[in-house]
């Protein structure tokens, strides 16, 4: 049975539309699209897109003008960055089915767990300490007394 392998850009081709798509025309007349943005960003563009696509409407045209905001050099401050996503964002394509919460949201999320565990750990430990004094504590008091015997050498 002969095996159909498929290149990188059949996997990736749902989002090229919107990697492609230009954000701003620069004054040299060179575009930058979202897929250069995102590299001058040291963000993986497709990687970005299929986060992008999982989240909300709303959460992804917030995470992506947060991005376009932080492009180096403020070439495009003069921009309303929310505009901007929005438009980008209605490129990508739309999955209702999938829906994941903002990094910041899963890091509250995160956080909340991790003080559960932390809580949890503190209360073993705080228990076995003072088993273990306890113990102690009861081995000596309750040892009978050494006698000493002493015999005279004559």
């Amino acid at each position: 049975m002969a095996m159909r392998s498929m290149s990188i850009s059949q996997i990736r081709s749902e989002f090229d539309e919107f990697l492609y798509a230009p954000i701003e025309e620069g004054s040299d007349g060179m575009l930058l699209s979202v897929l250069s943005a995102l590299a001058r960003l040291n963000i993986d563009p497709w990687q970005e897109a299929g986060n992008l696509t999982r989240m909300s409407r709303e959460c992804a045209t917030q995470r992506l003008a947060s991005l376009i905001s932080a492009l180096p050099g403020g070439a495009l401050a003069h921009l309303n960055a929310r505009t901007v996503a929005a438009r980008l964002i209605t490129l990508l394509p739309h999955r209702p089915s999938v829906n994941i919460a903002p990094r910041e949201m899963l890091l509250g999320a995160g956080a909340l767990n991790n003080s559960r565990v932390f809580m949890y750990i503190l209360i073993i430990n705080a228990t076995l300490l003072a088993l273990t004094f306890g113990s102690q504590y009861f081995k000596a008091n309750h040892q009978p007394p050494l006698h000493a015997s002493f015999s005279k050498a004559s």
